[in-house]
């Protein structure tokens, strides 16, 4: 959301990463689908993608599989990714998502994401 729908904002992935990071929070993960490290589209554009590299050599990100099948990108739920890191340790969902679908799939899933998902905005570049 900080590239307001326009572009896809690798920035304000980093500010969400330094706002927990300065309260103490060491364990953080980044989910990102790794067509996202391919040359930006003119109809897909992402601003500063170093920073995806510079937080994965950090191991804070992870890339998603995806792959191409007759010349179209076939990508993986990255949601399930998500879910199922955050509740095997214990840890917190930070989206805007609600993960309906995922509520039905799993009861425990169900009370985790009802608890445990924080939703965020930015305001320019405050998080």
């Amino acid at each position: 959301s900080h590239g307001n729908k326009e572009v896809f904002s690798c920035r304000g992935i980093l500010l969400a990463v330094q706002w927990f990071w300065d309260r103490g929070h060491k364990d953080i993960t980044v989910f990102v689908p790794s067509w996202r490290k391919e040359q930006p589209r003119p109809d897909v554009l992402i601003t500063d993608q170093h920073i995806l590299r510079d937080l994965e050599k950090k191991k804070i990100l992870v890339f998603t599989p995806s792959r191409r099948v007759g010349g179209k990108r076939v990508v993986c739920y990255d949601d399930r990714f998500i879910v199922k890191l955050a509740h095997e340790s214990d840890g917190i969902v930070v989206s805007n998502d609600t993960y309906r679908d995922l509520q039905s799939e799993r009861p425990e899933w169900k009370k985790f994401i009802e608890e445990r998902l924080l939703m965020y905005s930015f305001v320019n570049d405050k998080y």
